[in-house]
């Protein structure tokens, strides 16, 4: 049986992370894995992704003011307020969470309180969140994330097996991704690879091979534009995509072995 993988996927805006995410989150159903899919991004798109209905209305753990305001003795927008910095929160990803096709779906939503690195109410549980899906839970996890990886605390980014960066044949994307590589160095995160999305050509795969300044180039996924047809009709990305599924589930079978580099 596969390890309890937890994979976090990051990228610059449009390059087709969310997409990604959601392929990784199939490919690992198909496995016969309990998959968590953790959406992390503020603009958040992984419930269409992996097809869940509109009018699901899944909410965001950091627009519950109430259920902060309960776990941390604090409101959610409240400054200077002493308040519980370590949460419980291990009852709440049952209560929360909306399943489709046997993937489990948590929204995070955005912290919209101070600077960087805030330490306020709505951030302490989003952050007790990931730790407590990371390092205490069985299922694989699969983290939707922003261009940078700051919801990932120290000990989280450490137990992470993997740190996916969607990449596309483009110098922007490829710096994007180097960026992202020192971050988690910072943090300890040892394992980054590349997914290399929009491959349209050979000259394509070979730049992003060529720049890859020695990240394991993990995938490269063809070009589709049923990918953009899918989401107009708000089908799961790999509906459309079977040739996109099947790279995937090659990129699954080599992050499930404990060895794999």
């Amino acid at each position: 049986m596969d390890t309890a993988l937890k994979i976090a996927v990051s990228g610059k805006g449009g390059v087709g992370k969310t997409t990604v995410a959601a392929l990784l989150c199939r490919a690992l159903v198909e496995r016969g894995r309990r998959v968590i899919a953790l959406d992390a991004d503020p603009d958040a798109n992984l419930a269409a992704a992996i097809g869940m209905p509109e009018d699901e209305g899944i909410a965001a753990l950091a627009s519950m003011r109430d259920l902060i305001e309960e776990r941390t003795g604090a409101a959610a927008g409240a400054v200077g307020a002493f308040f519980k910095i370590n949460p419980h929160v291990a009852d709440l990803p049952e209560k929360l969470w909306r399943e489709q096709g046997g993937i489990r779906l948590l929204k995070m939503g955005t912290v919209k309180q101070g600077g960087s690195g805030c330490i306020c109410p709505a951030s302490a549980v989003v952050k007790a969140m990931m730790q407590h899906l990371v390092l205490y839970r069985n299922e694989a996890v699969i983290m939707d994330m922003e261009a940078g990886i700051e919801h990932l605390g120290r000990a989280t980014a450490q137990a992470v097996h993997c740190l996916i960066v969607v990449v596309e044949p483009g110098m922007r994307s490829i710096e994007t991704a180097h960026a992202i590589r020192t971050l988690a160095r910072d943090l300890r995160l040892e394992r980054v690879c590349l997914i290399a999305n929009k491959i349209r050509t050979a000259a394509d795969a070979d730049f992003i091979t060529a720049h890859a300044d020695g990240l394991d180039v993990l995938a490269q996924l063809p070009f589709d534009d049923n990918f953009m047809r899918a989401d107009r009709q708000r089908l799961a990305a790999w509906e459309l995509c079977p040739d996109a599924l099947a790279v995937m589930r090659a990129a699954c079978a080599r992050l499930a072995r404990p060895d794999a580099s």
